[in-house]
């Protein structure tokens, strides 16, 4: 690399799968690579869409922090879930995508050197951001059962201390669908409180859930009120992925420096998009809306789990992708990545540099195709490997 701060920062694997996938063009090949869904975006979205095409103010930069209508839906929508009220003016402000807010608010809270604590496995794009800021990964290890992954909440809490910045928790964490509780809030209360540490919560998937419980939001918590920073997306709840707006909401001083930070760095989001983002927020039936999809995405990872039941796969509690433990069955992610595809028309992605665990496990992600394709898995995976 020409620079430093790359040096540590390895790819996420899945743009190579799906380039290969896009170059093949072949029907018949599962999509199994990307955290795509073909599920549609609620109609209220798509056609505030159309109608800002039409609206001059919608082809704008300003104002950069976001209209005031899409901050005002992300405050009342994080609100809601922590249960805690948040101002639309001095706490939230929107950003292009999740990802940019997850950048913009670690750039604003960790000085070089600074650890940041994940847990393993966890998106390499996470990882790699904390990197891209200086930072470093402290990563905390789940545990994989037959019920799904686990993660003790006073390990969790250990691995807060002095040198610690930010504990970074996506809930249901990707790629494995952890779900953490209100003892890992409570057990991270205390270490942050202690270390005076902040708590970045990534909630882009925090409703897709398959207990049919609520999300558990650790700024509900209040040890973590004021110490939690949350980010959310429109791209996998909502399905607006090609939309690319987001929020950040927390405490008002934090959100000034996070405010710099994105004038700074992508300036602003989507303009056409904000509107959107903000009806399906809105929407009376935005609830139902996310329940109904969840609903079919817990189908088809069912599906996929059943499919798979003869190798050792992880049940995810939520979620768009469950992972598979490679090593039992004698290949590396890689080697079994490139049999499913060559042999079986399957793409799915290795993940090396997910965590330090990644190396062992091969990710699926089950929201982009319906259940009658998935139901063909179980003999692709004996035409790649018996």
């Amino acid at each position: 690399m020409t620079v430093s701060r790359l040096r540590d920062i390895p790819g996420i694997g899945v743009d190579v799968v799906g380039d290969a996938a896009d170059a093949v063009a072949d029907p018949d090949f599962l999509r199994l690579e990307n955290l795509d869904t073909d599920l549609k975006p609620p109609a209220v979205a798509v056609a505030a869409t159309r109608a800002a095409i039409d609206d001059d103010a919608a082809n704008s930069y300003l104002p950069f922090q976001g209209r005031r209508s899409l901050r005002a839906a992300a405050a009342a929508h994080v609100s809601r879930i922590a249960g805690r009220q948040y101002d639309p003016d001095t706490e939230c402000v929107s950003v292009a995508g999740g990802l940019n807010g997850i950048l913009n608010t670690l750039l604003a809270t960790v000085e070089p050197g600074q650890e940041v604590v994940l847990v393993d496995p966890i998106y390499a794009g996470l990882a790699n951001r904390v990197r891209l800021a200086g930072g470093m990964p402290c990563f905390v290890p789940a545990k994989p059962t037959s019920e799904g992954w686990t993660m003790d909440p006073e390990h969790l809490a250990s691995a807060v201390g002095p040198n610690t910045a930010a504990v970074l928790m996506m809930g249901p964490a990707m790629p494995s669908g952890l779900v953490l509780n209100a003892a890992h809030w409570s057990a991270l209360s205390d270490a942050c409180e202690r270390h005076h540490v902040w708590l970045v919560y990534d909630a882009a998937m925090e409703r897709i859930r398959f207990d049919g419980r609520r999300p558990s939001h650790p700024a509900a918590h209040d040890g973590l009120a004021g110490r939690t920073i949350t980010v959310g997306s429109a791209s996998k709840e909502l399905r607006l992925i090609g939309w690319r707006v987001g929020w950040v909401v927390g405490p008002s001083a934090i959100l000034t420096d996070i405010k710099l930070v994105g004038l700074t760095n992508v300036v602003c989001q989507v303009g056409l998009a904000q509107g959107a983002v903000a009806a399906a927020l809105d929407a009376p039936d935005a609830d139902a809306d996310v329940t109904a999809a969840t609903q079919q995405w817990q189908r088809r990872c069912d599906t996929v789990l059943h499919q798979l039941s003869d190798y050792p796969v992880i049940r995810p509690h939520g979620g768009w992708s469950l992972l598979v433990d490679t090593r039992p069955l004698g290949l590396t992610p890689a080697a079994l990545a490139g049999l499913l595809f060559e042999r079986a028309k399957v793409a799915v992605t290795a993940m090396d540099g997910w965590g330090p665990s990644g190396a062992r496990y091969l990710r699926i992600v089950f929201a982009n195709e319906p259940v009658d394709r998935l139901t063909t898995l179980a003999d692709r995976f004996r035409q790649a490997i018996g």
